[in-house]
């Protein structure tokens, strides 16, 4: 007997090797395996008796199963048959549980002291601490692996001690943060499985760290497989929902395919928590909003799929009474009705179908095309338009639109009303609104103060009540109203009723504002022509208007024909009472009435398309109603008072010429709600009337352009910024304005962090760049030429940034240009575009100036080092013009052996994008002649810049003191420029472009520096700061109020804001100009203030040259010079103002009346 025990644990490695081996074939035959596998268990373990205390047997069969186990470890990622090991060892590790559990019903209860220790659980205990140590493996693949087959067991384990799990927790919480993407989606797996036994006090919990992985993983893997494993629950369900604005789509995909079905049963028949009844009405809106918006086709698709899912969970009633298990947000046991309601209708009771929201109608559209069956099954009965409730009105509603968009024709007449029915439906159901809230109006006003404690709350819960049921009746009526815009008018019966009818309620004072506007539309399809709307609406104003207790009644003419609205009896109307002898309760009563007008005011308005000269009828209203209401103090009517005549002015050119002063000042002076509808008319009226504001040629464009940068500077509401924003891309991507201004000044308020809080700002700003950019190579352009400027500021912001919010970076900014001057981006959409040219030169222009602001050395090496390797990103065509190439190549070479860069990582990143350039353009620089291509006239400017630039020897190297006094470390130039400014009596802030000029100046105009000014000149220093400027002059700098912010921090971002003046180039040829006229000799250019021993020596044959054009230009400045003065004088003596922003604000009400009554 010994000798056959031994026989049997020796060939034990062979018989568990053939097992693996048919094992990680086929998955087949695994559970044959798992029988053998464990009788083969069971008789190692059976020769452990009382001569073997060790238990001999089972740890030869747990080191001989770790053996084989240890052998699929370094086998990669992807490999069949080590899946199939995984699984066969998970699925053993189920099936001998399964098997001691029945083993252990046919035992007696163990005793209390009794040992609870199994062969299964030593074994999983020994297997577990094996695979712990692999999980610490510096192979990637052996931890893959080894978490691989840890999610496997996982399922499986039964119980487990105490230590054992926590260490197991530890090890898989640990390889959440492994570098490597499947170890952590391993990881993450198997965490999922056990989130369920986790601790309640273990901080973070197993679920706080799932949450947190699949919100920001860096790995769109890892974020899905936390997202797939995710248990659904009101602790989780915020963050799944994140999910569906995820990057990555096939995240995005998951949450509708996956974790949202409502088909997954739960244990015990209990339905999935992801039931759309489990969700909120909010929580399922956005769902809704997110999927059918979504832009990827496939993910939409999947939300598409899952709207046709809870069609079929809402139509199980089997299902829908077993929600008890589930905590329901209302009605857990619906009653026999509304299970017997049409299932599209139980549909639509889980969305809020009052508020104003396209999300309801998105979804019933969806329902419609994914399930033909359940539009088949529509019926419109007479007992459906007899009991309308919001639910079916809304369906009727829909499904009109849906025929009319798919122009099925025959469906809609077939299921729809006549238009007399449905004229009578509106009028019964308007006739019940009033009736129902007169009623509600006299039972509050009998209860008020009568009813206090508990039966006052109740009296709260009726009137909430009974104001949801008036607001829903108010929702059928609209319903219907938008429904009756989609009839056919046809029929002369019903045509006259339905305009009778509308006629009626719109005169109504009553009539609630929300269907107004729908009243308006139904009017607009009645009317013929847009005259007619305007009679019918001018004259129930005027009824309204009028203060006569009893109104004529509305008799039909009976001669009207179709095409033609039904003539109204005039009535004589007496004079209105005057304002001085009313009551409160008779102004109060006339102000309500005016807002009423004003509404229909601007509903009749917005539906006219033809010009106010055209409807002379309009006059009235405007000097009666519209005026008085823009003088008034009041907001409410104040703000409809502008609505209205914005309206006006976009029919009517020489009023909006005449008032756009008026919206102008009223941008300052108004509080936001009012500034936001004002600033709304404004870029209205620009977009309509642009060429008598905007076009080429018109002198006010400037002023404008100059006003709207002004408040975008200085406004504080991120409401306001937003929409300026909103506005000006608009003005932007519609061409009326290409000013490279506003281009700047959107771009650095895009990257200032003072908007990082703003996101309507970033959103539109993010959107409109890259559509400007890729739509014209002209706008490309202009975004090119303004990256090194914008770039110089950003690096002089950067540095002096201390705000809380985190600030990009200047190579961010560098990328985001490159990215958006990109060729093969604008080639992408251009080839959708018939006629559209690219320039695929454009970052080659961009390498241009790159190079040339590399040969500044008032950069730091980090500003230069971003540059640098922002050459490596550019995209260089495969042809391009001659003199390009050979200048590019000249500036690269000048740049290295005149200003050669310090740093390894920008050295290196020039000297890749050198030789690229020059082995892909290596035929066009065979001949190049350097002297011979000075020769040409258009780059005698290049040559003056490269002759004027100095070498940098070796000596300046070894000197470091000398390099670091040129460059400027803790004291700024425009701490200097602020104190010289203080000492002047001057409190005009500096901007970046002051700073960066004045810095400029300090260093390489030493030598010019003058020590006295004229009085001409300081005469007109003094009007430029005034603001009194020509155009070509740099703009004024205006003192305004700062905002609550650090010193510091708010000094910063008033820089990325402000306008760059005139460049230092302009100011040296200038201050050229003004030696010469005093008599004195020309400077050299800027760089020549160097030692002693360099400047003695003589000027080579280029600078002689460039001496004698400079002075041909010095003579042209010193003319142009004059005749700028000239221009100057003439504007300090002519009256007024010379720009918008320097308008004085009137706030006074007398001045503000007499502002408006200047416009008839």
């Amino acid at each position: 007997m010994p000798a056959r025990v031994a026989n049997s644990l020796e060939n034990l490695p062979a018989n568990v090797a053939r097992i693996f081996d048919q094992a990680q074939n086929t998955s087949a035959n695994h559970q044959k395996n798992f029988v053998a596998l464990y009788k083969l268990q069971t008789d190692a373990a059976a020769q452990d008796g009382s001569n073997a205390p060790n238990l001999t047997g089972e740890r030869v069969f747990q080191d001989t199963f770790m053996n084989m186990l240890g052998l699929v470890f370094p086998v990669k990622r992807g490999n069949s048959v080590a899946d199939r090991i995984m699984r066969f060892v998970g699925g053993y590790v189920k099936f001998m549980n399964e098997k001691t559990i029945e083993e252990a019903k046919k035992k007696p209860p163990p005793g209390p002291d009794d040992d609870d220790d199994t062969v299964a659980s030593r074994f999983v205990s020994r297997v577990l601490r094996f695979l712990f140590q692999g999980s610490l493996s510096k192979d990637k693949v052996v931890r893959f692996r080894v978490l691989q087959c840890i999610a496997e067991i996982i399922p499986y384990l039964g119980e487990i001690d105490e230590d054992l799990f926590n260490k197991l927790r530890e090890t898989l919480v640990e390889r959440v943060r492994d570098k490597e993407v499947p170890v952590r989606v391993q990881s993450v797996v198997a965490l999922s499985k056990i989130c369920g036994a986790d601790d309640e006090d273990a901080s973070p919990s197993i679920i706080e760290i799932l949450m947190d992985t699949m919100c920001y993983d860096a790995s769109a893997d890892v974020r899905r497989a936390a997202l797939v494993h995710m248990p659904v629950g009101p602790l989780t369900l915020p963050s799944i929902l994140s999910r569906m604005r995820d990057v990555d789509p096939s995240v995005r995909k998951a949450v509708y395919a996956t974790v949202l079905n409502p088909l997954s049963s739960g244990s015990d028949g209990e339905i999935s928590p992801a039931h759309p009844r489990a969700f909120k009405i909010a929580q399922r809106e956005t769902i809704v909003r997110n999927g059918l918006g979504d832009r990827e086709e496939s993910v939409k698709q999947a939300a598409e799929k899952l709207l046709a899912n809870w069609i079929d969970v809402v139509q199980m009633d089997d299902v829908i009474q077993k929600m008890d298990s589930v905590k329901l947000e209302a009605n857990p046991h619906p009653s026999d009705e509304e299970t017997n309601e049409p299932v599209i209708i139980r549909f639509l009771k889980l969305f809020d179908l009052i508020n104003e929201s396209k999300v309801p109608e998105d979804a019933l559209m969806s329902v419609f095309q994914s399930r033909v069956d359940i539009l088949d099954s529509l019926e419109f009965s007479d007992n459906f338009w007899n009991d309308l409730t919001p639910e079916k009105a809304f369906l009727a509603r829909v499904f009109a639109s849906h025929c009319i968009n798919t122009k099925d024709n025959v469906r809609l007449e077939t299921s729809l009303p006549v238009v007399t029915l449905l004229a009578f439906k509106i009028q019964e159901h308007y006739n019940n609104l009033n009736a129902f809230a007169n009623d509600q109006e006299m039972e509050n006003f009998l209860k008020d103060g009568m009813v206090d404690g508990e039966a006052g709350e109740e009296e709260e819960e009726r009137r909430a009540k009974m104001e949801e049921e008036r607001i829903e009746r108010e929702f059928v009526i609209g319903e219907m109203l938008k429904l009756a815009v989609n009839l056919d008018y046809a029929d002369e019966i019903g045509r006259r009723k339905m305009f009778q009818l509308v006629r009626d309620m719109i005169s109504e004072e009553d009539l609630p504002d929300s269907l107004v506007s729908l009243c308006l539309d139904v009017l607009r399809k009645l009317s013929p022509y847009e005259r007619d709307l305007i009679r019918v609406v001018v004259e129930v104003i005027h009824e309204l208007r009028d203060q006569t207790d009893e109104e004529e009644p509305i008799k039909d003419d009976g001669e009207t024909t179709f095409g033609e609205t039904p003539a109204t009896i005039k009535t004589v109307r007496p004079a209105a009472k005057p304002v001085a002898e009313r009551t409160p309760e008779e102004q109060a009563r006339a102000d309500a009435m005016d807002l009423r007008c004003l509404s229909l005011c601007i509903g009749m308005l917005e539906r006219v398309n033809g010009t106010f000269e055209e409807n002379s009828t309009l006059e009235g209203i405007l000097g009666e109603l519209i005026i008085p209401a823009v003088k008034r103090k009041e907001l409410a009517l104040r703000e409809k008072g502008l609505v209205s005549l914005g309206l006006c002015c976009l029919i009517a050119r020489r009023m909006a010429l005449n008032s756009f002063q008026l919206f102008l000042s009223q941008v300052q002076s108004a509080p936001e709600i009012l500034k936001l509808r004002v600033l709304q008319i404004i870029f209205d009226i620009l977009m309509i009337h642009e060429g008598h504001f905007l076009g080429p040629g018109n002198p006010n464009g400037d002023r404008i352009i100059e006003f709207l940068l002004h408040v975008l500077e200085n406004e504080e509401s991120d409401s306001v910024q937003a929409l300026l924003c909103v506005g000006i891309s608009k003005l932007m991507l519609s061409g009326f304005i290409s000013d490279e201004r506003v281009l700047r000044s959107l771009v650095l308020v895009f990257m200032s962090p003072e908007t990082a809080e703003n996101q309507e700002l970033r959103q539109c700003l993010s959107y409109f760049f890259p559509v400007y950019c890729y739509s014209s190579a002209a706008n490309q352009q202009r975004m090119q030429k303004l990256f090194i400027p914008v770039f110089q500021q950003l690096c002089e912001v950067y540095k002096e940034w201390d705000g809380e919010e985190d600030m990009i970076t200047p190579a961010q900014a560098g990328l985001v240009f490159v990215d958006w001057t990109d060729p093969q981006k604008a080639a992408a959409v251009a080839k959708d575009v018939p006629g559209r040219t690219i320039d695929e030169t454009l970052h080659m222009d961009m390498a241009h100036d790159i190079i040339k602001a590399l040969f500044s050395d008032d950069m730091i090496k980090d500003d230069k080092k971003a540059l640098a390797l922002l050459l490596g990103k550019l995209y260089i065509p495969e042809s391009m013009d001659d003199d390009k190439v050979r200048t590019l190549k000249l500036l690269m070479q000048n740049l290295r052996a005149r200003r050669p860069l310090r740093d390894t990582a920008s050295k290196n990143a020039f000297n890749k994008f050198e030789a690229a350039f020059t082995k892909k353009f290596e035929k066009q620089l065979e001949d190049f002649n350097k002297e011979e291509y000075r020769k040409l006239e258009h780059l005698h400017e290049l040559f003056q810049f490269l002759d004027d630039i100095i070498p940098e020897d070796d000596e300046e190297e070894e000197v470091p003191k000398k390099r670091t006094a040129r460059k400027r470390r803790s004291e700024s130039v425009a701490t200097d420029a602020t104190s010289q400014a203080s000492d002047d009596d001057r409190s005009t802030p500096l901007s970046v472009a002051s700073s960066v000029a004045s810095k400029t100046r300090a260093k390489g105009k030493t030598k010019r520096r003058r020590v006295s000014t004229s009085d001409d000149e300081e005469d007109d220093d003094a009007a430029t700061e005034r603001g009194n400027s020509p155009p070509t002059v740099k703009p004024p700098t205006r003192v305004l109020p700062k905002r609550s912010a650090a010193t510091k921090s708010r000094a910063a971002v008033s820089k990325a804001v402000k306008q760059v003046g005139s460049s230092s180039e302009e100011d040296e040829e200038e201050d050229d100009v003004q030696e010469e006229e005093d008599g004195g000799t020309p400077t050299p250019p800027s760089r020549r203030s160097k030692p002693a021993s360099r400047s003695s020596k003589p000027p080579s044959k280029a600078a002689s040259t460039s001496k004698q054009s400079s002075g041909r230009r010095s003579s042209a400045k010193a003319r142009e010079d004059a005749q700028l003065e000239d221009v100057m004088e003439d504007e300090d003596t002519q009256p007024g103002h010379d720009s918008i922003m320097d308008t004085t604000i009137e706030e006074e009400d007398d001045e503000d009346d007499d502002e408006v009554d200047n416009l008839l």
